[in-house]
C-alpha cells in the first residue's frame, strides 16, 4: 500500500524504512521542521532528566550523560542510549505512565529538567509537581509548520495515489487538514484511511468528518500493526 508519512525528520525516514520492510511504499511529506530554540539551560542543577519526545534527543548534547533520564517510551529510550546516556528509565508510552515511573523511582522533592519543545502539554509536569517534584521546563527545540502542502502529498492526493495516512501527532493532523483545505483537497483526504498514534489525534480528525482508527498503544509498532488488518 502507498502510505503518507507527515511526521518530521528524522522520524519520518525511520518510519519509511519500517514501512518498506513490511512491503509498503512510503510517501514522505514532513509537515513540521524541528530546530533549536537557542534558549539557555536553567541555572538550577537537575537531579534527573525528563524526556517526553524522541525529538528532544538531538538537542541534549552537553547534558551530563550519567544523570538518570526518564524517557516516555521505548523509541525515545533507545535514542537516548544511542546518544550515550547511561541511566535511561523507560515509561509506558504516555505522560501518565511516565509520571508513575518517576514517582515510583525517585524521592519527592527532587528537581527534574524536562527537555521539551516550545509547545508542550501540561502533563507529565503537572502531575509530578503535584507529587512534590520541582519540574524545570527547558524549551530546547521548536517545531515550525511548513507554509504549504508538500508537493509529494499534493500529487498523491490529486492523483488518487494514496491508500493510508499515518498520523503521529495532533499538531501534524491539524496542519494537514489546514493545508489540504487551503488547496481544496479535503475530498482527497476522505478517500483514504487514517491511522493514528493515539485517541486524541483520532479525535482531531473525527471533528473534520474523517473516520480515523487509533493504535492500541501510543507507539509506532502498534500503529504499523493496524496495517495488517487492511492488507
Amino acid at each position: 500500500m502507498r502510505v503518507l508519512v507527515t511526521r518530521p525528520m528524522p522520524g519520518a525516514g525511520r518510519t519509511a524504512r519500517h514501512l518498506a520492510a513490511l512491503g509498503h511504499e512510503a510517501i514522505l511529506a514532513p509537515l513540521l521542521i524541528v530546530r533549536a530554540t537557542g534558549e539557555p539551560l536553567p541555572d538550577t542543577p537537575a537531579d534527573a532528566l525528563l524526556v517526553t519526545s524522541a525529538q528532544a534527543v538531538p538537542f541534549m548534547a552537553g547534558l551530563p550523560l550519567d544523570l538518570p533520564v526518564y524517557a516516555v517510551g521505548e523509541r525515545t529510550g533507545a535514542d537516548l542510549r544511542e546518544a550515550g546516556f547511561s541511566d535511561v528509565r523507560v515509561g509506558g508510552g504516555d505522560a501518565a505512565a511516565l509520571a508513575r515511573l518517576v514517582v515510583g523511582a525517585s524521592p519527592p522533592g527532587g528537581t527534574l529538567l524536562h527537555v521539551a519543545g516550545r509547545e508542550r502539554k501540561a502533563e507529565p509536569g503537572a502531575s509530578l509537581a503535584g507529587a512534590g517534584f520541582r519540574v524545570l521546563a527547558w524549551a530546547a527545540y521548536e517545531a515550525a509548520t511548513v507554509p504549504n502542502l508538500p508537493e509529494t502529498a499534493r500529487q498523491a492526493l490529486v492523483g488518487h495515489k494514496l491508500d493510508i495516512i499515518l498520523h503521529f501527532s495532533r499538531r501534524t493532523a491539524a496542519t494537514l487538514l489546514c493545508l489540504a483545505g487551503a488547496e481544496g483537497l479535503l475530498a482527497g483526504l476522505r478517500r483514504v484511511r487514517h491511522l493514528c498514534l493515539s485517541d486524541d489525534i483520532a479525535a482531531e480528525l473525527a471533528q473534520a468528518g474523517l473516520v480515523p482508527q487509533a493504535a492500541a498503544r501510543p507507539d509506532e509498532e502498534s500503529l504499523l500493526a493496524l496495517l495488517d488488518g487492511l492488507t
